[in-house]
């Protein structure tokens, strides 16, 4: 654990090989330097996700005024798609579909730990650069191109896939099934296939990094938990994509070549194919064999930065800090033993099932570690509200209340009754979208001046954080409820049911609040895009933080120091240490003779 790997000069003499100037090109476009991959990363994930929550915005609509007629539907969707301004149940599902696709790969996964991991994993462990900068633009680029796949799709003249996020056969395997299972469902696939290669290699990067380039003097048990969370997520992405990788590749091929690996005994419209032998319940094992690992992939980025956050702005040393390492790994390890609580109605033997309940109901002990230390950090400290701070609490808060429904969701007896209701999309869009969202908000807010050398609108940050953390749980939390009553997902229309009618108010609620909070978002981007270029200019530390990117000048540089790079001698977390005058003590300072080391 405190093995150290110094720096040999592994910047390769960067003052050498850098001496030329940059073009527009090679500085902005096909850059190698971390910090502008992780802008380009950033940039990528909210254009997804105003695309993303766009798409969330019109199936609401639809949801709470179902039939009725909006001439936006018709602007953006087209006649075919919404003819007089109603929308068809086809493109209903592909809104539904895509949105679940771009919001958890995209932004979440994506944005999280592309930007993230890009921007402080060389800057918090005082590296030059990552291990393979070329590499590093490789993987940015497949992602944009797996990106522009996406999008294309909803331009295909059959329509985008519909099959759901989840894209179970046999409805995404036979072209001939649905609208959406034609060419738009094949360059899902292909579009998937590029995202889990971009997503490969810059996991494989990010784990050679932290292991091979840390700075004289930072041991594993010096580094920040951002890096902590960073590290095991990448080691989780690892074991887990290549398996979804091979679940698509296997429906491009059932799909175009004829084979069976996911089809049998299957008759459309009386006509019997000549498919047998597959089972689709193989591709639903393959498809959450990442898919719950995912779930952490995009969550405990989020918990890593809320962990720097909160330390931070609490004044005090992270509460259990071996104890976070600790439930960061256990966290790592259970999400991949987890996977069958999403099939406990795909007729699995019940034994098997109570199995998959007990592993997914040990997951809330590390997981409570977590919320614990976060709380037992903020209990009496110095707190500083500012944005960063508000949206890390935000998190705690909705990481709590959306655990607490993955205890009924995760025993596979009470799972039954609410399985494929609202309860399930109020569950996840809680503890997984709106807490990672939080913690991608949170990074911005508090990494702003060292992407973009300038300060976030402090008051427009308050606003946007207040009207966003109002209208979330005006949202999710009234799913809940209808879920309960038996709420079916995915429906476009729920009008055909009497016993839904009683629900229908609550629908237009829920709306309400998604409209609202997703119409402040805006107030976030033009606080983003304005301040870049006229925000207040950031000073070198402007949170008295004590981790390694903020000795680093404000103005960039491809190799983060000029000069050496500096020596660790603490732990990251020395606030208030009543042995020095200032309330925080950066990792560069050495010890003082007779200092007692605090942390741990």
């Amino acid at each position: 654990m405190s093995a150290v790997a110094h720096d040999h000069d592994h910047g390769h003499d960067h003052e050498h090989v850098h001496h030329h100037k940059d073009t527009f090109i090679t500085k902005y476009i096909f850059s190698i330097d971390h910090k502008m991959i992780a802008k380009q990363y950033l940039l990528t994930g909210i254009i997804m996700g105003v695309i993303g929550v766009g798409m969330s915005m019109l199936f609401r609509m639809q949801l709470a005024w179902p039939e009725e007629s909006f001439k936006i539907f018709n602007i953006l969707l087209g006649d075919k798609w919404a003819p007089n301004g109603v929308m068809a149940n086809d493109i209903y599902l592909s809104l539904v579909t895509i949105h679940g696709t771009i919001m958890v790969f995209f932004v979440l996964t994506a944005g999280l730990s592309g930007t993230f991991s890009n921007l402080l994993i060389p800057l918090q462990i005082g590296a030059r650069d990552m291990a393979s900068g070329f590499m590093n633009m490789i993987s940015y680029w497949l992602f944009f191109l797996s990106s522009v796949l996406m999008l294309c799709s909803l331009f295909v003249e059959s329509g985008p896939a519909n099959a759901g996020w989840t894209i179970y056969p046999p409805l995404s395997a036979l072209p001939q099934a649905i609208s959406g299972s034609g060419a738009g469902m094949t360059l899902w696939l292909v579009s998937m296939a590029v995202f889990i290669a971009s997503s490969l290699m810059g996991s494989l990067n990010y784990v050679v990094t932290v292991i091979n380039l840390r700075t004289k003097g930072m041991s594993m048990t010096r580094l920040p938990l951002t890096i902590w969370a960073f590290f095991v997520t990448a080691i989780i992405g690892i074991v887990s994509f290549p398996v979804l990788l091979s679940a698509a590749l296997l429906l491009i091929f059932d799909r175009s070549f004829g084979t069976s690996f996911f089809l049998s005994d299957i008759y459309i419209a009386g006509e019997v194919l000549h498919y047998q032998g597959g089972s689709p319940v193989l591709f639903e094992h393959l498809f959450w064999f990442l898919g719950h690992p995912e779930v952490y992939i995009v969550i405990l980025p989020a918990l890593g930065i809320t962990s720097e956050i909160i330390a931070t702005n609490s004044r005090k040393p992270i509460f259990g800090y071996r104890a976070m390492i600790m439930s960061i790994i256990a966290i790592a390890f259970l999400s991949t033993i987890v996977w069958g609580h999403h099939m406990f109605i795909s007729g699995m033997n019940p034994f098997l099932g109570s199995v998959f309940t007990f592993t997914t109901l040990l997951i809330a002990i590390p997981s409570a570690v977590k919320a614990f230390n976060y709380i037992t950090t903020l209990w009496k400290g110095n707190l500083q509200m500012n944005p960063a701070m508000l949206f890390s609490i935000g998190l705690v808060s909705t990481f709590i209340t959306g655990g607490l429904t993955g205890i009924i969701l995760g025993d596979s007896t009470l799972d039954i009754n609410v399985h494929d209701t609202y309860f399930v999309v109020a569950h996840f869009h809680l503890v997984m979208g709106i807490s990672a969202l939080y913690g991608m908000f949170a990074g911005i807010y508090h990494w702003f001046p060292k992407m973009f050398g300038r300060m976030l609108n402090k008051n427009l940050g308050y606003v946007h954080f207040w009207v966003t953390a109002i209208c979330a749980y005006g949202v999710f939390f009234p799913m809940h409820f209808i879920g309960l009553a038996g709420l079916p997902r995915r429906y476009y229309t729920n009008t055909n049911f009497p016993l839904f009618d009683d629900l229908q108010n609550v629908n237009v609620l829920i709306t309400t609040f998604a409209l609202i909070g997703g119409a402040f978002q805006l107030v976030f981007l033009y606080n983003f895009f304005t301040s870049i270029f006229y925000g207040k200019k950031a000073v070198q530390n402007p949170w008295k933080s004590n981790t390694l990117e903020w000795t680093t000048p404000v103005e960039h540089l491809h190799g983060n120091w000029p000069g050496e790079i500096p020596e660790v001698h603490r732990w990251p977390y020395d606030y208030s240490n009543p042995g020095h005058d200032e309330d925080f003590v950066p990792q560069t300072v050495p010890m003082k003779e007779g200092e007692v080391i605090l942390h741990h």
